[in-house]
């Protein structure tokens, strides 16, 4: 039998970390050869024999960690810190799976950035303004260290907005699609899910068939993105590796329409594609580990 290989995760203790650990523990080529949290000490790297590591850690925490991480060592990093470094794949396997295949650097896309890109990623040519994007996201996508945007007394009955301008998934979105985006998120009560419902307009007239034939056609042959007539719910995508996208609505004069998208933030926005790259990574197939 093929030995497994052995990944290192950084940070698993976190709530992405959590469910990495999960699911590499039913990755049939993969095991867990060291977990730390990530206030460990990056040293402890340095010592290990690892074949790939996961950074699942808060923003501009990456830096000591891959200083002590062999050089042709896969690494994926699910902060923000290198998804604006072109020295590193940008994560999206539904656009870039065939430069994530043998990458050695590779950052995870946001779990907004990640709804939002496929819901406006079929209709780039058609577009003639600004994307509009209203955001929900559950409190588990503000981190497990205390915050107003995860304390339960400040979110009971309550929809927080927060970061309303210049949000680091708004301009990840613009940087990805060479096509504006503006983003206006808000934390719920609920724990786990992301909702986007995102606002187009069109540079020239169009039919709802028209537009649902871009979306459907687009995504035909990827089994992780379920296109719908009904909007999707966060409750339905929960505990679901899937982006969802559907509810398509086009206005009387045909020159706008909507749209919902929804996404896991801790799965399909977060460990999802971290395992689905480091699959990719190794020569492995993309969604092997991933259960029904």
């Amino acid at each position: 039998m093929t030995a497994k290989l052995r990944i290192g995760l950084i940070g698993a203790r976190g709530y992405a970390g959590r469910e990495l650990v999960r699911l590499l523990a039913g990755h049939p080529d993969f095991e867990l050869g060291l977990a730390t949290s990530s206030t460990s000490s990056p040293a402890a790297l340095s010592t290990e024999k690892l074949d790939a590591v996961v950074l699942a850690l808060p923003n501009d925490k990456s830096a000591p960690w891959l200083e002590n991480i062999a050089p042709g060592c896969p690494v994926v990093d699910l902060s923000a810190d290198h998804r604006f470094d072109d020295a590193w794949t940008y994560g999206q396997p539904e656009r870039h799976r065939a430069t994530i295949r043998g990458a050695l650097r590779v950052a995870n896309p946001g779990c907004y950035a990640t709804a939002m890109q496929l819901a406006i990623l079929p209709f780039v040519p058609l577009l003639g303004g600004l994307v509009h994007v209203f955001g929900v996201s559950g409190f588990s996508g503000s981190g497990s260290t205390p915050s107003p945007k995860n304390d339960p007394e400040i979110l009971r009955d309550n929809l927080l907005p927060y970061a309303l301008v210049d949000h680091v998934h708004e301009r990840e979105v613009t940087r990805q699609l060479g096509h504006p985006a503006r983003l206006l998120p808000h934390v719920a009560p609920f724990f786990r899910g992301v909702s986007v419902t995102l606002s187009f307009v069109l540079r020239a007239p169009h039919e709802h068939a028209e537009l649902q034939e871009l979306l459907l056609s687009r995504y035909e042959n990827e089994p992780l993105v379920r296109v719908s007539d009904e909007a999707p719910l966060v409750r339905d995508v929960a505990l679901s590796h899937e982006v969802r996208i559907g509810g398509l609505e086009v206005s009387v004069d045909r020159k706008s329409f909507a749209l919902v998208a929804t996404i896991d933030n801790l799965l399909g926005g977060a460990a999802t594609q971290a395992l689905r790259n480091l699959n990719l990574m190794t020569g492995h197939d993309e969604r092997a580990g991933l259960e029904p």
